[in-house]
């Protein structure tokens, strides 16, 4: 099995923030630190060299894959800010996504260009049933 390339580093959180070229992005960042600090109840740590996640899981799949993975986590990337959720937020949760504001998303993953394009009560909740859902999952 390949080894996975996302792990969690002792890199500084605020180092790479400050290096995100949007102004937009890193204050956007700093805000969903708190959001997802205070939702989590975890401290950020860098994972891989680019996603910032909250608290952590050890997932083992059918094929014998296993690995450790954020319990939640985002990364503002140049095309929008990815926000990682372990739920399926494609087929879970059209009730939310139909008030959340703009967004695109990907296979466990929200993109938003900036927070300002979303409400923020409605990620909260979304948030907090990705880790709802992941520890029931992989407890």
């Amino acid at each position: 099995m390949p080894e996975n390339k996302t792990k969690e580093t002792e890199a500084s959180v605020r180092d790479f923030i400050d290096q995100v070229e949007s102004a937009q992005k890193r204050l956007d960042s700093h805000v969903l630190i708190e959001i997802l600090k205070e939702i989590s109840g975890f401290e950020p740590k860098m994972w891989g060299p680019s996603i910032i996640g909250f608290g952590s899981y050890h997932y083992k799949y059918q094929s014998g894959h296993e690995g450790d993975a954020p319990l939640i986590g985002f990364s503002p990337r140049k095309n929008a800010i990815s926000l990682y959720f372990s739920c399926d937020v494609n087929g879970e949760h059209p009730e939310l996504l139909a008030k959340l504001g703009k967004f695109k998303t990907g296979k466990g993953c929200l993109y938003v260009n900036k927070l300002s394009d979303v409400d923020i009560e409605i990620l909260k909740a979304l948030a907090k049933d990705s880790i709802k859902i992941t520890l029931e999952k992989y407890p």
